[in-house]
């Protein structure tokens, strides 16, 4: 199993690094451009507002998960059964549409 994660981590750290850089040369290509200061305002805005909508989100789901596995836990169940499973999907689902209601109320 490690054997298979290591490659999958490092081509996944590549990607990551590489869309760094590119939106750092991005801005900096624009902020040399100059006059675009307002748009650079603008996206860091937004950018702010995606990463605390993405924080939100992964924050529902994670409690959703929690108690989806609580619930595995007080039933008793100790295989990985179909409806462990849906369990788990379902709590996964649910904190997905709790985020799409919570953030529809935000904006």
């Amino acid at each position: 199993m490690p054997g298979i994660l290591v490659p999958i981590t490092l081509f996944v750290c590549i990607v990551f690094a590489i869309k760094i850089v590119v939106e750092a040369r991005f801005r900096n290509k624009l902020l040399s451009t100059g006059g675009a200061e307002e748009l650079l305002r603008s996206m860091a805005r937004d950018e702010d507002i995606r990463r605390r909508h993405g924080a939100l989100r992964w924050g529902i789901v994670m409690v959703l998960l929690a108690v989806g596995f609580g619930i595995i836990e007080g039933a008793g169940w100790d295989d990985a059964t179909p409806g462990t499973i849906a369990v788990l999907l379902g709590a996964v689902g649910l904190g997905n549409l709790a985020y799409y209601f919570i953030s529809r109320k935000l904006d």
